[in-house]
């Protein structure tokens, strides 16, 4: 081991450190020794009444009543295992039992007698004493008493490098130590993990040294290697609560499902595992579920009182209800535990960024650090939520702080490697907005991207009555990996924008594949987040706003948003979304990988149906009322009129009889046919015509079917028959979009009839239902000038562009077209793009954009374009032309 004074690791010696004087105790049998080497290993194999069975054989001989206790304890039965070593007050019948009796009054929170035990235990020579020793020194940190702690932690790698043969609780205790030094000297953490390992080596079958190192990988942010420490330890005993809440924690890392399971699991083995009952009350919390929580920190609590974890989830609880009074109060009574304590403060910061807090996230945060200025993660919290508030520089030195501090956090490098890249991005001030652009496409962008952010502030603020405060921050990140790791820090995130409050972040156009979203339609979306959280003053549920926010994309682009879908109706049919009352479980605690996706769709028509039935002014009641703390089941009352189970029957008849015919038309079937995509993608590929036909006249009134056999009849070129199959698909699911729904078949047959208006017709139908329907719109732009419908072309390349702006034919031709139209700004918007994608002919590009410059009025910016094309071409005649005509002042 290494730490200032330049000591170092002596690796490889496994075996008993003698510690004080020898204990004294009667042998057991050799029989009995037998059946304890069974005993524990039914124990370590989770057959734990056979293990205590085996136990008992050893009677009062130390060793045995050790088991005994510590199988007791494994299970919940912390009291019994008290009672079987003496009681509270000790002392245990052995100094070799001290330690096992301090561990079980520990976890009932009796403090006091927990120490006295462990000094006994030492003083004793016990033959855990080492062990006796650390857990002394951890409850003088658990009090706050750092300095003493440290002291003895730092004791223990003078321990380990006299050489002396350690056992594998010893080393247990080695590694301990050396992991709480870690906070001081990260490298430390690197040994503290080779001493774990070596324990594991003198004791395979131990899993308390592999479930050790999973708890530190997972704290270094290695999620992979600590799924294989713990699921190594689940291999043997599938039912361990330790491990189980390790993997729960490492799937909740990972975004996995699962968790809530492997919890169930863990309180079936250990109803009084304190730990499970934290970590569920957390989940809780993310669902804001406030009464399941509490019903969860109070049976920790009944377990041990003092449990600091559980204190500061209660503490977060109070605060996140709105309740500073009972905040304060357990605030006040976890502090009086450890006035040092910083993770009171952390705890309650993380839940609130899980309700979208990160104003009150960066205050407590800087709580936590004042309490501890060795917090690692107060200081990464504080810095990442400066960040997400819109204070970079201060952000970004706290950030370092805390970087500095604990190098193996890979969110905080990967956030600092991002904020090393922002000098590539260019910042456009507005009278509203801050907006960063990369600058390998901020001219491209910038009068797209200020256009529509300055529409959707104006629209919204008209709409809400009430700005959120200014300046909104908005960055757009060329590469998807960035705008995540802006996000949460790590790359992977499947969203495609995020709102902090007055901070928008997202993916640029550039980031995904042509069609693979509608940026401006994504933009709206993360605008309208900012009134809602502006409004209800962050309180606002997640289910609420992102529905809301759905709704609102719709209200601005009839084409944008979710739209009603067969995989949401098969769906909600079969039981697999929640109700409106339980709708924030499918986004934070989703149940299959598309529920979340359904539950943005299902939360917009809950929206469609309060302002049809109730009108807008409720929906902007509700948000008010969230700014007071008020539930959304008051507000129901309050404001609709209805309970919470006549708000779930009220969504539920609104749905049925606004979608009747397609909910008969996509359920019918429903044992039969598989979702379909959540996005409203096709059914399954076509199967032989005869068999379709077949299936339709079977079940005529199916809409996948019907589907189906249009899609196969086009592909043969069987127009005549085709139309009617797809015309009655339409007729069953009005509403179904994407690239392959009725409307283009419709179009692909009128084209191949050689009717072009009905076909552009039918292409600009299918594009009302497909917010990304760039190809589409391509399509039907051609096909409006083959009829000299020059407006309508012009309306079909506008949408190309609003979800593509990189495609220099159609900024070219729509340029032209803006310019037959008199619209002189769009042609100048249009030619700027153009010579922002670096066309082969870059001078005549720049003629042309002075030529639109000139006839919007810009004439200065028109002769510096025209020098421009001349330094490219300096015998370019038309620029020639056009410069001596600005000079002169003509027309």
């Amino acid at each position: 081991m290494t730490r200032g004074r330049g000591m170092t690791w002596q690796g490889g010696r496994a075996a008993w450190l003698a510690v004080a004087t020898t204990v004294v105790c009667i042998a057991p049998t050799a029989l009995a020794a037998q059946d304890l080497d069974a005993a524990r290993t039914a124990f370590r194999t989770g057959q734990h009444a056979e293990a205590l069975r085996l136990a008992r054989s050893g009677g009062d001989a130390p060793e045995a009543l050790r088991l005994r206790a510590r199988i007791l304890s494994h299970t919940g039965d912390y009291d019994d295992a008290i009672a079987l070593l003496g009681g509270a007050t000790g002392p245990a019948p052995s100094p070799a039992l001290e330690t096992v009796l301090g561990e079980a009054l520990l976890a009932r929170g009796r403090w006091d007698e927990a120490a006295a035990a462990f000094g006994r235990a030492e003083a004793g020579g016990a033959p855990d004493a080492l062990t006796a020793r650390v857990r002394s020194a951890e409850m003088l940190y658990r009090r706050g008493r750092r300095a003493e702690a440290f002291e003895v932690f730092d004791s223990f790698i003078d321990i380990y490098n006299r050489g002396a043969r350690l056992d594998a609780e010893d080393l247990m205790a080695v590694a301990t130590a050396v992991s709480y030094l870690g906070q001081r000297a990260h490298v430390l953490f690197q040994d503290a993990l080779r001493a774990f390992d070596e324990a594991t080596a003198a004791d395979p079958g131990d899993p308390r040294p592999r479930i050790a190192v999973g708890d530190l990988f997972l704290a270094k942010y290695e999620a992979p290697s600590a799924h294989d420490s713990y699921r190594s330890v689940l291999a043997a005993d599938a039912g361990h609560p330790d491990a189980l809440l390790g993997e729960a924690r490492a799937l909740i890392f990972d975004g996995s499902p699962g968790a809530m399971t492997l919890i169930d699991q863990a309180l079936n083995r250990n109803p009084n595992h304190v730990g499970a009952r934290v970590f569920l009350a957390r989940q809780r919390l993310r669902t804001e579920d406030y009464d399941r929580a509490r019903e969860e920190i109070d049976r920790a609590l009944e377990v041990n009182p003092r449990s600091l974890e559980a204190l500061s989830v209660l503490a977060a609880i109070h605060y996140l209800q709105g309740d500073r009074t009972a905040y304060d109060r357990v605030r006040d009574r976890a502090l009086a535990l450890n006035p040092a304590y910083p993770d009171l403060f952390n705890t309650v910061a993380e839940l609130a960024i899980d309700t979208r807090k990160y104003a009150d996230a960066v205050d407590l945060a800087r709580q936590a650090v004042q309490r501890d200025s060795l917090s690692w993660w107060g200081w990464g919290v504080l810095g990442t939520n400066q960040l997400r508030t819109g204070m970079i520089e201060t952000g970004r030195a706290n950030l370092e702080r805390a970087f500095a501090g604990d190098p193996y956090n890979v969110w905080f490098k990967n956030t600092l490697d991002l904020l090393d890249t922002f000098e590539q991005y260019r910042v456009v001030r507005t009278d509203n907005l801050e907006i960063m652009l990369h600058g390998s496409e901020a001219d491209l962008l910038e009068p797209y991207v200020t256009a529509v952010a300055e529409e959707a502030f104006a629209a919204l603020r008209a709409r809400y009555g009430a700005p959120p405060p200014t300046p909104i921050r908005l960055e757009l990140y060329p590469r998807s990996a960035d705008f995540s790791v802006r996000t949460f820090g790590l790359v992977g995130l499947g969203a495609l924008g995020v709102s902090f409050g007055s901070t928008l972040v997202m993916d640029s156009p550039s980031a995904r594949e042509e069609g693979g979203f509608n940026w401006q339609s994504t933009l709206w979306h993360e605008m309208a987040h900012a009134y809602h959280l502006a409004l209800s003053d962050h309180n606002v549920p997640r289910w609420f706003s992102e529905g809301l926010a759905v709704r609102e994309q719709r209200v601005a682009r009839p084409h944008w948003g979710f739209r009603a879908s067969p995989a949401w109706m098969q769906a909600y049919e079969a039981g697999q979304m929640p109700p409106v009352s339980r709708l924030n479980d499918a986004f934070v605690r989703p149940a299959f990988p598309e529920q979340v996706v359904l539950a943005y769709l299902q939360g917009s028509l809950v929206f469609d149906w309060i302002e049809e039935q109730w009108g807008f002014g409720v929906i902007r009641a509700f948000l008010d009322g969230y700014r007071t703390g008020a539930t959304t089941e008051a507000l129901a009352r309050e404001h609709l009129g209805l309970s919470v189970d006549a708000l779930d029957d009220g969504f539920d008849t609104y749905v049925r009889e606004r979608y009747a015919t397609e909910f008969a038309s996509v359920t019918g079937g429903l044992q039969a046919s598989p979702l379909m995509s959540a996005a409203g993608g096709g059914p399954g590929p076509a199967r032989d015509v005869s068999e379709l036909r077949a299936q339709a006249r079977r079940t005529p009134g199916d809409f996948q079917t019907r589907l189906r056999l249009a899609r196969a009849l086009v592909e043969i070129e069987a127009w005549d028959e085709a139309e009617p199959e797809a015309r009655e698909a339409l007729r069953l699911f009005p509403e179904y979009g994407g690239a392959e729904g009725p409307w283009v078949l419709v179009g692909r047959i009128h084209e191949a009839r050689g009717e072009i208006r009905e076909a552009a017709d039918a292409y600009r139908a299918a594009a009302r239902f497909d917010e990304s329907a760039v190809p589409l719109a391509r399509r039907e732009a051609e096909l409006r000038a083959e009829l000299g419908d020059t407006e309508g072309e012009r309306a079909a390349l506008a949408r190309a562009v609003e979800a593509w702006p990189y495609d220099i034919e159609v900024h070219e031709r729509l340029a032209e077209l803006h310019a037959d139209a008199r619209d002189t700004r769009g042609a100048v918007i249009e030619r700027r793009a153009v010579v922002a994608l670096d066309p082969a002919d870059m001078a005549e590009a720049r003629y042309r954009l002075a030529v639109a410059l000139r006839d919007d009025g810009q004439r200065d910016a028109a002769r510096s374009e025209i020098l421009r094309a001349l330094e490219i071409a300096p015998g370019f005649d038309a620029a020639l032309e056009l410069l001596l005509e600005l000079r002169g002042g003509g027309a």
